[in-house]
C-alpha cells in the first residue's frame, strides 16, 4: 500500500452508482409538448370553423361531372372547350327517339367520347359516324365521370333531329338537350356498348 494517511476519498461506497466530489446528479430533460397539443387544438378550432363559416365554392369543370344518367348536363369532356356560363336549361331525356319536324344536317360538328374504357371504342364508332356522311369535331376518351349507360348531348332543339339520327345510327337512345358544350352534338360511350 502507500505510506500515506487515509483520508475521505479512500472511503468507496459499496453500491455501484459512480459519485464524486464534482458529478451532480441531473434528471433527464424531457422536451415540452404541451406547446405542440396547444398548437395543434388551435388550427383544428380555426379549421372547423373554416369549414363551417365560409361559403362553398361553385364546382369547376375540373372537379367533378355527373355522368349522364343522373341527366346533368353540367358534365364536359376533356379536350372541349369550357362550358358556357349561362344558365343551361333543364336537360329533357327522350327514352325512345321519335320522329321530329327538325331536319338532319349531317354538316353538324360531332363529338364522340370513349366512357366505358374499351380501347379503341371510341375511334371505331367515329368510324361509323363519319361513314354515315357526318363531320367529327373530336374523337378521345371520357375524362369526366364514370358513366353509367350511353348518352347523346345535343344542344337546342334545332339539333334535335341530329341527336335522333345519330341516336338511331349508334343504338343509344337517352338524349339529352343541354346547353353545356361548345360542340352541338356530343355522343358519350358508357359500359356496355359494343
Amino acid at each position: 500500500m502507500t505510506k500515506f494517511a487515509r483520508d475521505e476519498f479512500d472511503r468507496v461506497p459499496q453500491n455501484s452508482s459512480r459519485q464524486g466530489v464534482h458529478r451532480v446528479v441531473t434528471p433527464a430533460s424531457r422536451p415540452a409538448l404541451w406547446p405542440v397539443l396547444v398548437l395543434g387544438a388551435v388550427a383544428l378550432v380555426v379549421g372547423l370553423a373554416a369549414f363551417l363559416m365560409l361559403p362553398k365554392p361553385a364546382p369547376s369543370a375540373s372537379q367533378g361531372q355527373p355522368t349522364a344518367s343522373q341527366q346533368s348536363p353540367s358534365a364536359s369532356p376533356s379536350g372541349s372547350s369550357a362550358p358556357s356560363t349561362s344558365p343551361s336549361p333543364t336537360p329533357t331525356p327522350s327514352v325512345t327517339p321519335t320522329p321530329s319536324s327538325a331536319a338532319v344536317d349531317k354538316t353538324t360538328p360531332v363529338a364522340v367520347y370513349n366512357g366505358a374504357g374499351i380501347s379503341g371504342l371510341a375511334s371505331r364508332v367515329s368510324t361509323t359516324v363519319r361513314n354515315d356522311g357526318w363531320v367529327l369535331s373530336d374523337v378521345g376518351n371520357w375524362q369526366g365521370v364514370p358513366q353509367q349507360s350511353s348518352a347523346i348531348f345535343y344542344n337546342g332543339p334545332e339539333q334535335k333531329g341530329n341527336a335522333e339520327a345519330l341516336g338511331k345510327l349508334l343504338g343509344i337512345t337517352e338524349l339529352l338537350d343541354t346547353a353545356q358544350y361548345q360542340v352541338p352534338v356530343v355522343v358519350i360511350l358508357g359500359p356496355g356498348y359494343n
